[in-house]
């Protein structure tokens, strides 16, 4: 029984990195000024934040029906079994979409969608895990059941350097945005299953770190009961701010010497929505050691 493992580039896996790690990945689509662009096809991250600087008109939208049928139907012809992991449930409509579309009767059995409600980083450690247990021989269906019953072993938090997007995108007043660019506010926001949703407030991006280290340490002592991290993989990830990610990391692994801590940029969807120059950290309990 073979079985492919096919995620979307809101993953953070590029189309060549996926190739790499013997994953599938399907191009996001990004509508710019109209224009059809395919993340990690001609929307690199460095043409994204040109465009996003110059406030060109961005909308994400979810992978195209067409684009994920013909995608399977190419997978079956060297697969049995495809799993699909689109992105969560409570960001976007792709994952109902392709829970409907893998009902048809030319689908059904043999491609399994995973709902588990997740998102950049942590969406590639699911899709990483899917291609370990692939390959330890676990059927489609056994590895969307591992992946659904640990989806909620994540999370990421995110400092945000700018109100710019949050506001543009509705998640804050024009009166709020104003008040906090005024007091120079940085939120702290979470991804903790299906939504961003706030967490905190930092005045410095000093006080920001300490606030995502610290939530990352509570995590794992508190939550997974793991304050060494033994069985955790944590990374540092950000939106056009490499700088900042690096030192972050140092600071992360002073607290966890003996762990692997990678620096992922976050997905361009997520970027949409807060722009550019944040800081984020995430943690998941996982069976892989490293990434």
């Amino acid at each position: 029984m073979s079985v492919a493992i096919l995620t979307d580039t809101n993953s953070g896996f590029t189309v060549e990195e996926a190739k790499e790690k013997g994953v599938y990945v399907l191009p996001t689509p990004f509508y710019i000024d109209d224009k059809l662009y395919y993340e990690s096809v001609d929307l690199d991250h460095d043409k994204f934040y040109e465009l996003q600087a110059d406030d060109h008109e961005i909308h994400t939208s979810m992978p195209l029906v067409g684009d994920v049928m013909d995608k399977w139907h190419e997978l079956l012809e060297e697969y049995d079994e495809i799993v699909y992991i689109p992105l969560s449930s409570g960001l976007s409509s792709s994952c109902e979409t392709a829970i409907m579309l893998a009902e048809d009767d030319e689908f059904e059995g043999k491609v399994f969608v995973v709902n588990n409600q997740r998102i950049s980083v942590t969406m590639k450690l699911s899709a990483l895990e899917a291609k370990a247990l692939a390959d330890e021989g676990k059927s489609a269906e056994e590895i969307k059941e591992y992946l659904e019953e640990h989806k909620k072993e994540s999370a990421i938090y995110i400092m945000v350097d700018t109100l710019k997007y949050l506001k543009r995108g509705g998640r804050i007043t024009p009166a709020a945005a104003a008040v906090g660019s005024l007091l120079h506010i940085k939120p702290v926001l979470q991804i903790q299953g299906e939504k961003l949703d706030k967490f905190a407030m930092a005045r410095t991006m000093k006080q920001g770190k300490q606030i995502l280290l610290d939530a990352i340490k509570k995590d794992a002592e508190e939550r997974f009961e793991d304050p060494d991290g033994s069985n955790l993989v944590m990374s540092i990830a950000h939106t056009n701010n490499q700088v900042e990610a690096e030192k972050l990391r140092e600071e992360l692994l002073s607290l966890y010497p003996n762990r692997q801590v990678v620096i992922d940029p976050l997905s361009m969807v997520v970027a949409c929505h807060i722009g550019p120059g944040s800081l984020a950290v995430t943690i998941s309990k996982s069976f892989l050691k490293e990434i």
